[in-house]
């Protein structure tokens, strides 16, 4: 399929091999296409943190493929998967992972450093994120200073700095109130509607059924996949 972004199969993910091994992930499929807006849902111990490790290639399957962008990343070395990291997937978690003692336009800009962006241009994309999340008058402001739905937007402009292809958000509003949810929820939408796939880790219901798609886990298998709107032309 000419928009195939992800593609998954028979994917295994074992830990303790032998008599007492746990099988985290036990022969996954899925697809996931460009400009999708998909929840995987599961409870803790589902295999739902495993499957977003292998997705925003933060660990490697013990056996299967993954394939994204149609190159095989199932057996990358870890500076290979960095590279894959840093070009395809914006990470959002829910612990905001902010530097504390960095203002929130620092910590914007800090990825972008890293990836040897020029500084006339990490000034550029670190502002218009900020500006994309609402938060550029905050931008002096260090984490502490902010509220929990205010840092975690600032983390989404740091995720979204470098306009990256995937986002990928594991339980984003796993901290917040009801109102910081909303907001979050709400620049996520915002994001996949200029184009970029969403991809939500969660174990809340209410947040799972505002996706377009959602992919139920359990024991390491997908027991669930509803589609709420069409997809993959």
């Amino acid at each position: 399929m000419e928009n195939t972004l992800i593609e998954i199969s028979d994917m295994c993910k074992i830990y303790n091999p032998g008599e007492n091994e746990v099988r985290a992930l036990d022969g996954v499929d899925l697809q996931i296409c460009e400009n999708e807006f998909v929840a995987i849902i599961g409870q803790s111990g589902s295999g739902k943190s495993t499957l977003m490790n292998m997705l925003g290639c933060l660990d490697v399957p013990t056996s299967g493929k993954y394939l994204l962008h149609n190159q095989d990343v199932s057996d990358l070395e870890d500076d290979e998967l960095s590279d894959v990291r840093n070009r395809e997937i914006g990470f959002i978690f829910q612990g905001f992972n902010l530097i504390q003692n960095m203002t929130a336009y620092e910590n914007v800009e800090l990825p972008l450093i890293y990836r040897g962006v020029g500084k006339k241009e990490r000034t550029e994309l670190s502002l218009k994120s900020l500006e994309k999340v609402g938060l550029a008058h905050r931008m002096d402001h260090k984490p502490a200073q902010m509220s929990g739905g205010q840092q975690q937007r600032v983390a989404i402009a740091r995720a979204i700095a470098q306009a990256p292809p995937i986002i990928l958000a594991d339980e984003p509003t796993g901290n917040l109130d009801s109102n910081s949810t909303k907001e979050i929820m709400q620049i996520l939408r915002e994001l996949h509607k200029e184009g970029r796939t969403v991809i939500i880790i969660t174990h809340d219901n209410e947040i799972a059924k505002q996706a377009d798609r959602v992919i139920r886990i359990s024991d390491g298998k997908i027991i669930e996949d509803t589609k709420l709107t069409a997809i993959c032309s």
